[in-house]
């Protein structure tokens, strides 16, 4: 992602200042992300996609020739996070497809999200748990999930993710844009789990 943020936001001819007031972050954090000192959550990837008025996985990927079918094999999904990072960890799945409308992604959860807060954004999550147990942790609830079990939710809702046990659960994140974003060129992909 490094980079692409910026080079999508030249391309548009927007200020730092502007891009950050638009997708709700401060200017000094949005230079972070910039430069690849910083990782932005899905939320925040998923404000900035909005603001620039391009699909989620456009952040990810420079794909010039789209195909109908897209494979990535396990071993070629892309680290978006640094492997040490204590708080959730993503893989980018299906970043060179074509038009889709939902972004997949296999994340590992953090043991411990008390110093993470809730996250919220434009769209919808459908959530996945490939190997482990986590927990959906809501403002009014928190959902338990074994291997195998899904949840659905509108992403507006504010939320959080974490793998309970021992270690890092393991699980597939679909995210939707919202209907808004359609109209701004959202895409359809289909991923596999590996």
């Amino acid at each position: 992602m490094i980079n692409r943020v910026r080079q999508l936001r030249k391309e548009r001819l927007m200020t730092l200042e502007a891009l950050a007031e638009r997708a709700g972050v401060t200017k000094s954090y949005l230079s972070k992300v910039e430069r690849g000192q910083s990782t932005p959550s899905i939320a925040v990837c998923a404000s900035l996609a909005k603001a620039l008025e391009v699909p989620l996985d456009s952040l990810f990927s420079e794909a010039e020739e789209l195909g109908e079918v897209t494979v990535t094999r396990a071993a070629e999904r892309q680290a978006l996070t640094a492997p040490d990072e204590p708080g959730t960890r993503y893989e980018g799945m299906a970043l060179d497809a074509g038009s889709k409308g939902m972004t997949p992604f296999m994340l590992y959860p953090p043991l411990d999200t008390d110093p993470i807060p809730f996250r919220d954004h434009p769209g919808e999550e459908f959530v996945f748990v490939h190997e482990g147990r986590a927990e959906l942790i809501l403002p009014s609830r928190v959902v338990t999930l074994d291997t195998g079990d899904c949840v659905y939710f509108k992403a507006t809702t504010p939320h959080k993710l974490r793998s309970l046990g021992t270690k890092r659960a393991t699980v597939l994140l679909l995210v939707t844009n919202s209907d808004d974003d359609t109209a701004d060129g959202a895409r359809i992909a289909h991923s596999r789990l590996p």
